[in-house]
């Protein structure tokens, strides 16, 4: 069973768009994030051999990567309906391998927003095979660092553990960031959020291009994790890493504004891509209904099943509708974070609770790693904590109300 798109107007374009990459996370990565999501040890998800290697080159393969620098030929508006649809498909076929494959060009969008042609040609060239990560957790500090609402955002008081001070035309770089930095052990490209001014707490922050194969970058390893075992996180240490100055792409004043901006666009991302896993929930849910049999007929027959699992198909599809017009709004406007945030807790929300109602319709199986619908539902606890925990996101939300 799969959940009907009723996405009205597609053009050819977009609809030819969305179906290659249902048969990419179909065929490529939901079977490589079943088989990375057994891996009991994390090293060997990023081993030489490891099949993540095949997600990229085919992800790479489909021009997806290069996707919002390329002309497509779509209007503003078709092509972030084209994204959103792109990331739900992903979410779809596998959450953890959709958050990495999203934010190895994180490194990307930064050189582009800079204005800056160098850095451009260095980051942005089609032929790279570089994988970048979104560098801001860090051992002392999580979603605060995110919290540009609230008063600690700009307390001195509070001590970065990554700082950066100008050295003549360089910046040099030292401290940690956190364990959670998504391809924090695979990136080749940081973007580097870092504070250059502690007067201001982490208002007085930077985001910096830092390649990652520079002297005094070192890694630790990869974390073991509940869920999305297919994205690789892991801690980057850095000793007086020194990176010339046009690589700072945002500082003070500016870096409260671009902060908020990134969140928007993240936050709005994960929306979709928890929107697919919902779906996946729910399409596996039915299947079984309709194989199980118990009382002498399928349980789709029992009324009960059948009442949670129209619930849990409402609550998708309404995810899927706030996701989508986010996106599409956030994309091809000035970004509302507040919006960006509704969507990301709402639908990651959403994502866990279809996936334990779906669990439940499972029975005992469902507790089994025989069946697919466990790792959806330690996938979708993990996503209500990354990218800002959804209780403090709600109050910088709330905070533009």
């Amino acid at each position: 069973m799969t959940l009907v798109d009723i996405e009205a107007n597609l053009s050819d374009t977009e609809r030819e768009l969305r179906d290659s990459v249902h048969k990419f996370a179909s065929e490529v990565m939901r079977p490589v994030g079943q088989a990375l999501d057994k891996l009991a040890n994390p090293a060997d998800v990023i081993a030489k051999d490891s099949p993540l290697w095949k997600v990229f080159d085919r992800h790479r393969e489909l021009g997806l990567d290069l996707f919002d620098s390329e002309d497509t030929g779509l209007s503003p508006a078709e092509k972030a309906r084209a994204r959103a649809m792109i990331s739900e498909e992903m979410g779809w076929g596998d959450s953890g391998l959709a958050i990495s494959l999203g934010v190895s060009s994180f490194h990307r969008m930064f050189a582009r927003l800079s204005g800056r042609p160098a850095l451009v040609e260095r980051f942005c060239a089609p032929d790279s095979r570089d994988i970048g990560c979104w560098a801001i957790t860090e051992p002392d500090h999580g979603s605060d660092t995110l919290a540009v609402s609230e008063p600690s955002f700009s307390d001195a008081k509070l001590r970065a553990n990554c700082v950066a001070r100008k050295d003549g035309k360089h910046w040099i770089i030292k401290g940690q960031k956190a364990a959670w930095v998504s391809n924090g052990s695979i990136a080749t490209v940081a973007a580097l959020f870092c504070t250059v001014d502690p007067s201001y707490g982490f208002e007085g922050g930077a985001i910096c291009l830092v390649p990652l194969d520079l002297p005094g970058v070192s890694r630790g390893k990869p974390l073991d994790k509940l869920g999305q075992r297919a994205l690789n996180q892991g801690e980057i240490f850095f000793d007086d890493v020194r990176i010339p100055e046009e690589y700072a792409v945002f500082g003070a004043p500016a870096y409260k504004m671009a902060l908020e901006m990134v969140l928007a666009l993240a936050n709005a991302s994960m929306g979709t891509i928890f929107v697919g896993v919902g779906r996946a929930a729910i399409e596996h849910a039915v299947a079984y209904s309709k194989e199980r049999v118990q009382g002498g007929r399928p349980i789709f027959e029992h009324q009960s099943v059948k009442a949670r699992l129209f619930k849990i198909f409402s609550q998708v599809e309404a995810a899927r509708a706030l996701a989508r017009r986010v996106y599409v709004y956030n994309s091809t406007h000035p970004p509302l974070v507040q919006y960006s945030i509704a969507s990301k807790t709402f639908c990651t929300n959403t994502a866990f609770e279809a996936a334990s109602g779906a669990l439940q319709i499972y029975g005992g199986n469902g507790l089994s790693r025989e069946y697919p619908i466990e790792k959806l539902v330690r996938d979708a606890r993990a996503s209500m904590i990354e990218d800002g925990c959804n209780d403090l996101l709600s109050l910088v939300g709330a905070s533009k109300l």
